[in-house]
């Protein structure tokens, strides 16, 4: 089996990254062989959450297309799940072919169950639109707001016009659990998907970032541990055929600027 499913979010500062590398890891503990994949190309964060700062070979090196490595070549064993980081090389960002990225998730599809792939925020460009175009769904993470139900809305919308379904709203950094009460008749009504669970604020989750560690190994038994492991367990990734899933990321047409 395998499924894909784009991380997203309709603006930067949700704590995007630290959701999908949180979700990989409750996955991994639930059975799931996981590749998180940091398709943020312009703006990775993936390498620091992961410990995978000085990582020689990542997703950049990829979809440069002219260097001598394999995508098990930037795959790295991290937390119980499989990890591609992306590179912060601006020079590379920008010499880069997002297209190639349809190519390294057919690669991953082979040999594993999920994909979660770490989406751009914004929908500005090929880079950031392709990942939720080759999902199979998309989690969007926001915090409870109605402005952000607005820019996590067009992630939706831009989704379901390329065929990929809502697994669900993450609410996410939620200071105040009556601003999740006051959103939520909104959110499952706008998104028609469940709100997968609400994960606290926490002085935690900053701990973690800056030891290099994911949040689920830094304070597995906090309240927004927890509250990853519950949204994690509603997701309950779907069995698809591996060869057919592959086929269809290789030839996935890469849209234009929205």
């Amino acid at each position: 089996m395998v499924e894909a499913i784009a991380v997203a979010s309709g603006k930067g500062g949700t704590g995007k990254t630290t959701a999908t590398v949180a979700l990989g890891m409750a996955l991994a503990d639930d059975g799931y062989d996981v590749t998180v994949v940091d398709a943020d190309t312009g703006l990775a964060n993936l390498l620091f959450h992961a410990g995978l700062d000085d990582a020689p070979v990542t997703l950049h090196d990829l979809l440069l297309g002219d260097r001598d490595v394999t995508v098990a070549d930037a795959t790295y064993e991290r937390f119980g799940m499989h990890v591609v980081p992306c590179g912060t090389d601006l020079g590379d960002f920008e010499a880069a072919d997002p297209q190639r990225l349809r190519d390294v998730v057919a690669d991953l599809a082979a040999d594993t169950d999920v994909i979660l792939l770490d989406s751009p925020a914004a929908l500005g460009s090929k880079s950031a639109v392709l990942p939720v175009v080759l999902a199979d769904r998309i989690v969007v993470v926001l915090q409870p707001t109605i402005p952000a139900l607005s820019d996590g809305l067009k992630v939706h919308e831009y989704a379901q016009a390329y065929g990929t379904d809502t697994a669900g709203v993450l609410y996410n950094r939620v200071h105040d659990p009556d601003d999740v009460d006051a959103v939520r008749e909104q959110t499952e009504r706008y998104f028609d998907a469940p709100v997968l669970a609400s994960v606290p604020a926490a002085d935690v989750v900053r701990e973690a970032r800056a030891d290099g560690e994911p949040l689920v190994a830094h304070a597995p038994d906090s309240p927004a541990a927890e509250a990853f492991r519950t949204a994690a367990s509603r997701l309950d990734p779907e069995a698809g055929d591996e060869d057919a899933v592959a086929d269809r990321f290789a030839s996935a047409v890469v849209p234009d600027r929205p």
